[in-house]
């Protein structure tokens, strides 16, 4: 099954909280993934945000950023191109989501996501009304 995650759902296979075994699960019978161009600086900005506030430590820093990146090689990575913006401009006026939710969405029409994975119900919400499968975890 061709996966898409938004950042809030591949973030949880580097930060253990509620949602991070069936995300594993749902990595795990994908047969492609993929994930936006927005993903690794969200990410990281997340896990910078957990360094800061001493919640991890620069070493767990470093082994998660080393995760991703390997984990990244594997997956498809969607840019932000004149359809995906388009798309997204139809998604923000006709739901209520922010913008960088609206182009996770807009990523995933476009790769052809047979399922939309995210820990955002609004997203979920604005991905199931523009006919994508969604799997909240």
């Amino acid at each position: 099954m061709k996966v898409f995650l938004d950042s809030s759902a591949f973030a949880k296979r580097y930060i253990a909280e509620l949602g991070s075994e069936k995300t594993e699960e749902i990595c795990s019978h994908a047969t492609s993934l993929g994930v936006s161009s927005i993903c690794l600086p969200e990410i990281i900005s997340a896990l910078c945000r957990l360094r800061r506030q001493s919640v991890i430590t620069g070493d767990q820093y470093e082994k998660a950023k080393q995760a991703l990146l390997k984990d990244l090689g594997d997956a498809l990575i969607c840019n932000i191109t004149p359809s995906v913006i388009k798309q997204s401009i139809h998604i923000l006026e006709t739901n209520r989501v922010r913008t960088l939710d609206a182009l996770h969405v807009a990523c995933a029409l476009e790769f052809g996501a047979e399922a939309f994975v995210s820990s955002d119900t609004q997203q979920l919400s604005a991905a199931k009304a523009a006919g994508l499968r969604v799997l909240e975890v």
